[in-house]
């Protein structure tokens, strides 16, 4: 495995929620970071209150902010470029940005199959499936140069169709596409030396998810179960940005409390977030 000291990592959905908590433990093992987010103005909803996180950004020389849309080829050319100009090379991409649910759905995100369209599809895939696609396109590009890198692609638990009661379609198609992609990606470049593996995050109090848990329990009388904190992805996230194919770690999907607990970061009871006062 390579130190991160110095390694140039690139992290999408870097402005909030894990995106940011990503970006700040990197930033703490001594990483450039670029992170690349469709907006850096602060969203008013819980976990993007206000600009101190964009501030903060600005006065760490090891840190890029860049505004970029996944789902734009020319704008991810030009996060590409930027990245190169300010560090030179590549040496991991977290793909963690992606349309939820309640972007496509408003304000909860639970329909059934049937109400959807076809344009829901495509809009999910477009940034869930085809932006991360592109991303690792571009930004593969240099670990491949040089025979050394790391692609880590964030997805749910819902992939693999544990809870099909919750009406999380078509994000949940999404995120299993990416699952099989990531093995299949995994193989093609593992010549090369360069690791893909699939982050599984837990049940995370991000942000919105407070707005979310009050409108349902306004809705339905119910909210969701207790989640954890953002920053419970940070240990694994580190981890895997840190193999290489070689003699690190390759084409495995890995649930990160689960792996916090196995590696003595502790399990849920040392991540759980409060719930908010609804």
């Amino acid at each position: 495995m390579r130190d991160l000291k110095g390694a140039v990592v690139v992290v999408t959905g870097g402005a909030r929620g894990m995106g940011r908590e990503y970006v700040r433990g990197l930033a703490a093992e001594g990483a450039n970071v670029v992170a690349v987010d469709l907006s850096w103005q602060p969203t008013g909803f819980s976990g993007d209150e206000d600009a101190s996180f964009y501030e903060w950004l600005q006065g760490q020389k090891s840190i890029l902010p860049v505004t970029a849309d996944i789902t734009q080829d020319d704008q991810i050319a030009a996060a590409y470029r930027r990245t190169l100009e300010a560090f030179g090379t590549v040496d991991a991409l977290i793909n963690n940005a992606g349309m939820r649910g309640r972007d496509l759905f408003p304000p909860v995100g639970m329909v059934t199959i049937l109400e959807t369209k076809r344009s829901d599809w495509q809009r999910m895939y477009e940034s869930q499936v085809f932006g991360i696609v592109e991303m690792t396109r571009a930004f593969i590009q240099p670990m491949l140069d040089k025979g050394s890198g790391s692609i880590v692609n964030v997805v749910s638990g819902g992939a693999w169709g544990l809870r099909p009661d919750s009406m999380e379609q078509p994000y949940m198609s999404a995120k299993a596409a990416i699952v099989n992609l990531s093995f299949y990606l995994a193989t093609e470049v593992k010549p090369k030396n360069v690791a893909v593996n699939v982050l599984v995050p837990g049940h995370t109090r991000t942000t919105g998810f407070d707005e979310l848990q009050r409108i349902r329990m306004d809705e339905f009388g119910r909210r969701g179960s207790t989640a954890v904190r953002a920053d419970h992805v940070v240990p694994l996230g580190v981890f895997l940005a840190r193999q290489d194919a070689s003699e690190g770690l390759t084409g495995k999907a890995i649930y990160a409390m689960e792996w916090n607990l196995l590696h003595g970061y502790g399990g849920f009871d040392a991540w759980v977030a409060p719930y908010p006062d609804l």
